[in-house]
């Protein structure tokens, strides 16, 4: 979607993302160019190809979520990995204004980053639930934005953002169907309070405001399943098939 969107000669003045929107998001905001697409494009690769993001064996995977009795991946690769790619940057002196969402535990409320070093931010917007660890910053523990705040378009309403570029791999386009198994449940349980606030959010628009909902392309219904984030072939089938729905979308759209 973003490779689509900068060859159309369509670059961000704000961005604004949760969990793996927020890490894409960094980069972005970091060198908001075409260069950024194979940086991205390496990383995702890395985590699907090998253990370089996710880590260890699955008999370690299984020792840590035994021990730690709330996770089941070690968040050092991924941290360090984003310290290599973001060069400890600050919100302050990134290229393009940039702000991401996570979920305070204590406070049980949504954070907004805006200030202070990028990849603990990062860290703490992608903290998936059962996957990493919460991620403590001065002392507050925080949780995946998503479980708050999903596709934050009214965020960037209230910053001022008059048209709105939606990049969202959460196949929001799908209907959602019953579930059939505790895995299921979960997913479906989170793809409802999402869906909900987005919908509620895009429907609120100001009439001033202009959204654009790019297209994941849908691809393979294999995709889909738990483990299909590890799949090398997995995340090459959605990389092409996103970038071609989405190039066909802009030029069918109304330019703004």
């Amino acid at each position: 979607m973003l490779r689509a969107l900068l060859e159309a000669g369509i670059t961000p003045d704000l961005i604004v993302g949760t969990s793996i929107g927020a890490l894409n998001g960094a980069l972005l905001a970091t060198e908001p160019s075409l260069g950024v697409i194979e940086r991205l494009e390496g990383l995702w690769r890395a985590a699907a190809g090998g253990r370089e993001i996710y880590g260890d064996r699955p008999w370690t995977q299984v020792a840590r979520a035994w021990r730690s009795r709330t996770h089941v991946y070690s968040a050092a690769p991924l941290r360090d990995r984003l310290e290599e790619e973001l060069g400890g940057a600050h919100f302050e002196h990134l290229a393009v204004p940039f702000e991401c969402c996570a979920a305070s535990i204590e406070r049980a409320a949504e954070h907004w980053f805006t200030s202070g070093p990028v990849a603990a931010a990062v860290m703490a917007s992608a903290a998936v639930p059962g996957f990493f660890p919460p991620a403590e910053i001065d002392g507050e523990h925080f949780l995946d934005g998503g479980i708050v705040n999903s596709v934050p378009v009214g965020r960037a309403v209230e910053r001022g953002a008059t048209d709105i570029y939606v990049l969202q791999v959460g196949r929001v386009e799908r209907p959602l169907t019953a579930p059939n198994n505790p895995i299921d449940v979960a997913r479906v349980s989170f793809e409802v309070a999402r869906r909900h606030r987005f919908h509620r959010e895009m429907g609120a628009l100001p009439p001033e405001v202009r959204a654009w909902v790019l297209p994941t392309g849908s691809g393979s219904s294999r995709d889909d399943s738990f483990t299909a984030f590890r799949s090398f072939d997995a995340v090459e089938r959605r990389i092409d098939a996103s970038y071609a729905a989405s190039v066909a979308f802009l030029a069918s759209r109304e330019s703004p």
